[in-house]
């Protein structure tokens, strides 16, 4: 088939094959991702996957599509007690119950096409040289102290209890099963050896004593001054995430820097973990035999996975100058990563490539309750393709739900709606109906529009409005996407497809449009088709097999993400065969799939609202929506569903009624009232146009 591209700024630099090695490039921009390090003793779900891998794929891909040096880099978090404790429970050694669930995370990964540079592991040689050197560096810097303290020890197994082998009862709330580190029902964190009537869980007959042990602390409370100092830097640069240590105004919020941080455990009394480096000829044999204790090693994963990558590991983790670390993980990892692990590197003292942006997010809940491996609650690991569900959906829905800045629910029938009402009628509708007519009308060629190549003009009389609606969706995108705002760059995309919509819509494309006004028809569909490349990029962080597939039927190249939209494919250029990009899911699969995935726990019984609610709608708003539409059917109204074009320009409202809110809070200045005014003209054209649209579609 005949290919005409404008070959310009567009294109995508290659990927490395495999094989070859990414390395950071001195005065470019490059980027380093990572993702929380998964447990390797059981299987993640939709939460952890959001959470952490998921998000920081999109992130990676984006990155790619700007033609960045990228390196995203994970692997399975293989030491500690909770590992020692589950491979008992499976009458496994440590090391066969790692490799067991190294393969199903890596299984579950591919299938949600999440696409590592390297994922490997902590149990590996490279990780134990790492983390050995940090620690002697750390002793070498007089920033080691030893404390002895009692400790749990079981007189049968003959050997110290780590925290998950303690079971008892809660000396807060006097519950009978909490664990040596937290008690669930309370929710409060413990020390083993305050549990009353303390049980080994490997016997649970054996008598558990307290017993002195010697161990290793870094002392954190030496280092504070330099961490503080780097908190504060680091998140003006690099505008973390809003559930992290510190607030908008800079002021450290959390507990344990305002009353002093202390010294903190680094050996624990295991097998199963990083030997503590104990030279032969050294007078103090007291850290013989014991372990680096798994927060300290956890975090040393990333650049010892990096290590396993490639020799040349230090071009990206010493090279502050010139790699940006972004790292993505779940608000219960926040601490280790912005205050733990940079103290290590600060009183390591080397160079380090330190945290850049942090990316965190809420808890993503399933039906109204929580996810539960031990119920099997929830959907766990690869089998969420036992639905047949398309991986473009699985991963569209749970980034349009990631919950950014408060718990998230996830609801099949929601899932359902957002594949109906947004991809199906929205994106794929436009998509479809642009190329399906290029095909019939002009047998799949594109017609000879006499724009010149590269930018469209911006004061053309007749598309002038399109033109800057979509160059503003544009910027809003990389705006969003530069900071990982996921959620806003994914609703960015789908505004995007709506407005190509309306622009169809508006301009009246059929035959009838070909036979009285033939050069207007050409103008339309070549437009309509250079957005379509558009956003083959710009989905492709979200979507990357939608992305391939709109590829396809353009029979065009991969492109970066553009600056503004451009005539980009050329008259003459011959596309592929058009196909639907999604297929309508039919509702009553939720209650399939409810029952499937509910597991033994009662469940609540489903809405009967299944329209998608966009991302960010409030609580308040959505329950003045179900009341209009309850009041709607008491009277008799007819049950008609928003068409996806609706939905976008609502959103699109509600956004911008939201920052005309943020505006009108700040305090009064004259900037400040003008940026109120332009804010305010932006959202009554906004309302204004989606009652036009309305109006026309009745």
């Amino acid at each position: 088939m005949t290919q005409r591209i404008r070959e310009a700024e567009g294109v995508l630099r290659d990927i490395p094959k495999p094989g070859e090695v990414i390395l950071p490039v001195e005065g470019e921009r490059n980027v380093l991702i990572t993702s929380a390090l998964p447990y390797c003793n059981n299987v993640p779900h939709l939460g952890n996957i959001i959470g952490s891998t998921l998000s920081a794929d999109v992130f990676a891909r984006y990155n790619r599509t700007r033609n960045r040096r990228t390196l995203y880099v994970c692997g399975t978090d293989e030491y500690g007690t909770a590992t020692e404790t589950q491979a008992l429970k499976e009458g496994l050694t440590p090391k066969e119950l790692c490799d067991k669930y190294n393969a199903l995370h890596v299984e579950t990964y591919n299938w949600f096409q999440l696409s590592f540079d390297y994922f490997g592991r902590t149990s590996t040689p490279a990780h134990t040289e790492i983390c050995q050197s940090i620690y002697l560096n750390l002793k070498k810097n007089n920033l080691l102290e030893k404390q002895t303290k009692a400790q749990t020890y079981c007189s049968g197994c003959e050997k110290f209890l780590a925290d998950r082998f303690v079971e008892g009862t809660c000396p807060h709330c006097g519950a009978d099963d909490a664990r040596g580190d937290q008690c669930d029902s309370c929710a409060k964190t413990l020390d083993a050896i305050d549990l009353i009537n303390p049980r080994c869980l490997i016997n649970r007959e054996h008598k558990v004593i307290a017993k002195d042990s010697v161990h290793m602390y870094v002392r954190l409370d030496e280092i504070q001054p330099r961490t503080e100092a780097w908190i504060k830097k680091s998140y003006k640069e690099g505008n973390w995430s809003p559930n992290s240590v510190i607030n908008a105004d800079g002021e450290l919020v959390d507990s344990r820097l305002k009353s002093g941080l202390r010294p903190s455990p680094l050996t624990r009394d295991l097998t199963w973990g990083v030997p503590v480096p104990v030279a032969e000829d050294d007078e103090d044999q007291s850290m013989k035999g014991k372990v680096l204790y798994v927060w300290f090693d956890a975090p040393i994963g990333y650049p010892s996975i990096t290590a396993n990558y490639t020799a040349e590991w230090k071009k990206w983790w010493f090279n502050h100058e010139n790699v940006r670390l972004f790292q993505f993980m779940g608000k219960d990892n926040v601490y280790f990563h912005t205050i733990f692990f940079p103290s290590i590197q600060l009183g390591d003292g080397r160079p380090w490539t330190m945290l850049h942006h942090l990316s965190t997010t809420e808890y993503l809940n399933y039906e109204g309750g929580k996810f539960s491996k031990s119920r099997n609650r929830g959907v766990f690991g690869p089998a969420a393709r036992e639905t047949g569900m398309p991986v473009s959906v699985w991963r569209y829905y749970l980034i349009s739900t990631r919950p950014e800045t408060a718990d998230a629910m996830f609801s099949w029938a929601d899932c359902i709606a957002a594949n109906n009402n947004i991809l199906l009628n929205n994106f794929g509708n436009f998509v479809n109906r642009t190329l399906k007519f290029v095909s019939a009308v002009f047998d799949g060629v594109i017609p000879d529009s006499e724009d010149a190549p590269g930018p469209y003009p911006t004061d053309d009389p007749i598309d002038a409005e399109f033109f800057k609606d979509v160059n503003t969706l544009l910027q809003e995108y990389v705006n969003a996407m530069e900071y990982a705002k996921l959620r806003l760059g994914l609703q960015t995309v789908m505004a995007v497809s709506a407005r190509g919509n309306l622009y169809l819509q508006a301009s009246g494309l059929n035959k009838a449009l070909l036979e009285s006004d033939p050069k207007r028809c050409a103008q339309v569909v070549a437009r309509a088709v250079n957005l379509i490349y558009a956003l083959s990029a710009l989905a492709h962080p979200f979507m990357p097999e939608t992305s391939d597939a709109i590829l396809a039927q353009l029979n065009a190249p991969a492109r970066a993400v553009p600056a503004a939209l451009a005539h980009d494919i050329l008259a003459g250029h011959a596309i592929g065969a058009p196909a639907h990009l999604f297929k309508r899911i039919d509702e009553k699969m939720a209650d399939v799939w409810r029952a499937k995935f509910g597991g033994s726990e009662p469940r609540a019984e489903p809405s009967a609202d299944a329209t998608h609610v966009a991302p960010g709608m409030s609580k308040r708003k959505a329950a003045a929506a179900k009341k209009a539409a309850d009041k709607a059917s008491a009277a008799g109204a007819p049950d008609v569903p928003k068409s996806a074009e609706v939905l976008a320009w609502e959103q699109r409202v509600a956004e911008q009624g939201q920052a005309v809110r943020e505006l009108k809070a700040k305090p009064r200045t004259a900037e400040v009232d003008k940026e109120v005014a332009a804010a305010v003209e932006e959202l009554k054209k906004l309302k204004l146009e989606l009652a036009e649209y309305q109006k026309a579609q009745q």
